[in-house]
């Protein structure tokens, strides 16, 4: 008798339906076509997001437990888990709790890996997004705003602004909302650049609340009034990582990568 196979896509989360569908949905549209003999499913880690789903748009997306529970309910036994996350932090400690716990529950439970997890990662997230702006020039910098962590993983920043450099991309800046390097790092590198024009887009999978408010709001400590201050002509790209084929591709990797360790 054939195993029945699933891959539960594992996201953050987010309440913006039009970001949801073009980023998050995308990810899930591509494991569909890439992956035709596994059903995939939906689960979140953020309680939060979840409950303004539930409360306000009457949407149910289960966590990792659940979905897991749901799966095993449902006789799969062979199942992926991958994460949508950026780096191996707290959330994605979070998931791996929870897959643990229902690991007996299934014959085969592997989980893929986060988008920035080995050297080959950082190179092809790099090569993703200079391909994706190829067209930037010499005058203008792009500043990529991550969300940033207290988490230990935090470094994984730092070390992707490294690679842009080592690259060769010297006009790319890598800073976060939450953690290291902040806007402050990021200011003195883009000074230090001079450039005529700055160009921000959000380093996370969905353009969602911190794309839409911290980066490009209109309060004055917005990352793009704060450019715009120090004197710069400042556009914001509100598209997520997820609107990005060649990021994608970098998850379908990682899910074929954890279905061979599966035999």
């Amino acid at each position: 008798m054939s195993e029945k196979k699933a891959i539960l896509a594992v996201s953050f989360g987010t309440s913006h339906k039009e970001t949801r569908e073009k980023t998050i949905g995308a990810i899930e549209e591509d494991m569909r076509r890439r992956f035709p003999d596994y059903q995939v499913r939906r689960a979140f880690t953020s309680g939060m997001i979840m409950r303004i789903l539930r409360e306000r748009d009457g949407i149910q997306v289960d966590n990792v437990a659940e979905a897991l529970k749901r799966l095993a309910d449902e006789g799969f036994d062979q199942v992926v888990l991958q994460p949508t996350h950026i780096i191996n932090g707290d959330e994605y400690d979070k998931l791996m709790r929870q897959a643990r716990e229902c690991q007996s529950l299934f014959h085969r439970l592997n989980t893929g890996k986060p988008l920035l997890t080995d050297s080959a990662d950082y190179e092809a997230v790099c090569r993703a997004i200079m391909g994706e702006f190829s067209h930037l020039k010499k005058d203008e910098a792009l500043v990529l705003m991550g969300h940033g962590t207290g988490h230990f993983a935090d470094a994984a920043y730092a070390a992707l602004d490294y690679r842009f450099k080592a690259l060769g991309a010297e006009n790319v800046f890598v800073g976060t909302v939450e953690g290291y390097p902040g806007i402050e790092e990021v200011r003195g590198q883009v000074r230090k650049y001079s450039p005529r024009r700055v160009i921000l887009l959000p380093l996370m999978v969905v353009a969602g609340d911190h794309a839409v408010n911290d980066m490009a709001g209109d309060e004055e400590d917005s990352w793009r009034s704060v450019f715009e201050k120090d004197g710069y002509e400042t556009r914001c790209v509100l598209k997520g990582l997820g609107e990005f084929p060649e990021i994608r591709e970098i998850y379908m990797e990682h899910i074929l990568k954890a279905a061979k360790q599966q035999g």
